[in-house]
């Protein structure tokens, strides 16, 4: 068996042309310009890498969008003083702020100040809350791009085993929430395995689709796949590559030539999850600039 692979570029291209079709339709209707606030704080390269295509995306659907930088010695009360201008901004209908964040800033504390109204990344308490009852919400952008990719590539959850192997905040807990949903794209009876599982192999193998999301270089080998499951990789990780260029590669957490070998599908890194990420937060931008407009009508 060789995996259908499904390529991120190309569905995440997709969702792009639809939301500046849905942003040309806004300003048709007289509304406002989605507008996003991107915060960057620290030099992390592939923070400053990700929030520069981000931008590039925005304009690409018409969006207008502006980055807020600040060096990593800036004081996390400097930080919530700049969420707190941003939330009164109406220029910005979304708020960014780009993790990680340079030590002795709280992540949390930096979230929470946003506005809900704005929380774009989907990862304000309110907003996992809203999302965790079934009530409207932002999604969080990586989760809601999984679901979009198995939805978009005619795997649709419902009733299947989803294994996720990784519980954090921003990608295994919500992703689970999410798929598990009584709602078009849920229904689906979900196992999160993490840290402490006990025979986790075991437990990967019973994976209809199997999410791996625990920031481990090829850490699902193709012994922990059943034949013709649906592998999605979230992972990105850097490894060393003398031989390129740049003295790395991007990988995941899947051995992926190995378990491409069984799997029925299976996303690439690079070019599988990342580019839907993206494509997600233009989404929430453009929901949240509508939502602006109706309440100003």
């Amino acid at each position: 068996m060789t995996a259908r692979i499904l390529n991120g570029n190309d569905i995440a291209a997709a969702l792009r042309a639809e939301v500046a079709q849905g942003v040309a339709d806004l300003a048709a209707s007289g509304g406002p310009a989605p507008g996003l606030a991107a915060v960057l704080v620290g030099d992390d390269p592939a923070s400053a890498v990700y929030v520069r295509n981000k931008g590039r995306a925005c304009a690409e659907a018409g969006m207008f969008s502006e980055t807020f930088q600040r060096d990593g010695a800036t004081a996390q009360s400097d930080l919530l003083a700049l969420i707190d201008r941003l939330n009164d901004d109406a220029r910005f209908h979304g708020i960014l702020v780009q993790l990680p964040l340079p030590d002795g800033i709280s992540e949390s504390a930096a979230i929470e100040r946003i506005a809900p109204s704005k929380d774009v990344d989907g990862l304000h308490p309110i907003s996992q809350g809203r999302m965790l009852q079934g009530q409207p919400a932002y999604l969080p952008c990586t989760p809601a791009g999984v679901q979009q990719v198995l939805l978009r590539s005619g795997y649709d959850p419902g009733g299947q085993h989803v294994v996720i192997v990784g519980r954090s905040n921003i990608v295994g807990k919500p992703l689970s929430a999410l798929l598990m949903q009584r709602a078009p794209g849920g229904n689906a009876t979900v196992t999160v395995c993490h840290t402490r599982t006990r025979n986790l192999p075991a437990i990967t193998r019973q994976a209809d689709i199997l999410v791996a999301a625990m920031g481990v270089p090829g850490a699902i080998t193709a012994d922990m796949v059943r034949d013709g499951a649906v592998v999605i990789d979230v992972g990105i990780n850097r490894v060393d590559d003398a031989a390129r260029r740049r003295g790395y590669r991007l990988v995941g957490d899947v051995d992926f030539d190995a378990v491409a070998a069984k799997a029925a599908a299976i996303t690439p890194v690079p070019g599988g999850i990342g580019p839907m990420t993206i494509a997600m937060l233009l989404s929430n931008t453009l929901d949240a600039a509508r939502r602006s407009a109706a309440v100003a009508a």
